[in-house]
């Protein structure tokens, strides 16, 4: 009995933790648009993610895949997954994502973001004044990338870059210490909102995201 009781104690951690990742990973309901390829076959085509998680998600496709069958699945804002076909649902399948722990933590903040993206509304976007603002930054894509550009100008709700790639938009990034979405294309570049409302002053925000004059 004290063996059992002992190996009793051992397990009850991993259950634990076992229930942990199952409610870490439990699914969202979103709405994006995505892209799926079938290395397998070659197909392609459009499709709609209607749930998330950073486990897997739920697709609406009409394409027709084989069960277990591999893809490679682009979401807007979120980036590319590889992925398998773990049952098929009607009109749609359910996905598993192929990807690093660090892919997944990644993934689980992007869906934070996504999910507390209406703390930033629009009216106090529209009472913010920008000031022009020149130096050099960076800032970090979903897929880890690293973009060095230009500061054009600022203000506590977004930031407009100077460069040449051109995210979609909607897509989540990093800037400095900062979240933001994509929130336009222009002539010259990009305009970044920031998620959520930062703290301090316009001086304090441009010491966070500027990195050079």
């Amino acid at each position: 009995m004290p063996a059992l009781a002992l190996d009793m104690r051992n397990i009850e951690p991993v259950i634990a933790k076992s229930r942990a990742e199952r409610r870490r990973f439990r699914r969202v309901p979103v709405d994006l648009p995505g892209k799926l390829f079938v290395p397998g076959d070659g197909q392609e085509g459009e499709c709609r993610v209607v749930e998330m998680s950073p486990g897997g998600a739920q697709i609406d496709c009409h394409m027709a895949i084989e069960q277990d069958a591999p893809i490679v699945l682009y979401i807007n804002g979120f980036g590319r997954y590889e992925a398998t076909i773990v049952r098929r649902d009607g009109y749609g399948f359910g996905i598993r994502f192929i990807c690093t722990a660090l892919k997944r933590e990644r993934t689980a903040e992007q869906l934070t973001l996504f999910l507390n993206r209406t703390l930033v509304d629009e009216a106090d976007l529209r009472r913010h004044d920008r000031t022009p603002t020149k130096g050099l930054t960076r800032f970090t894509r979903a897929d880890g990338q690293l973009v060095p550009c230009e500061v054009l100008d600022l203000s506590m709700s977004g930031i407009s870059l100077k460069t040449d790639l051109r995210p979609p938009i909607g897509e989540f990034v990093l800037i400095g210490t900062m979240a933001g979405r994509i929130a336009r294309h222009h002539g010259e570049g990009i305009g970044i909102e920031f998620v959520g409302a930062p703290n301090g002053s316009t001086e304090r925000l441009r010491a966070q995201l500027v990195l050079a004059r």
